[in-house]
């Protein structure tokens, strides 16, 4: 990166997954689709209208889907667009160089 211009793109680039918790929702949905709840579980410490917040942005930007089952009870699985596979491909290679 010579330019101011490159780190204007690159920043614009981790946009979407940039803040709390939007880097781990992706990485957790990398592995397949989950509900609202298993999602919660495996994220660890965040609280409902939190999550809820952030998967509004993180479909918002396109990187997750989510399906309604009607049925009883009704139910909701979140999953991952291409893009989102793409943006859990990167946190997956930053995972490997901590």
């Amino acid at each position: 990166m010579n330019n101011h211009h490159d780190t204007v793109n690159m920043e614009n680039n981790f946009h979407p997954i940039r803040g709390k918790y939007k880097s781990s929702i992706l990485y957790n949905l990398s592995t397949g689709r989950k509900r609202f709840t298993a999602l919660q579980r495996s994220i660890g410490e965040v609280s409902h209208k939190v999550l809820c917040e952030k998967l509004k942005e993180l479909e918002s930007d396109n990187l997750i889907n989510k399906e309604y089952f009607y049925e009883y009870p009704p139910r909701v699985e979140y999953f991952l667009t291409s893009k989102g596979y793409e943006y859990a491909k990167l946190i997956k290679q930053f995972e490997l160089l901590a």
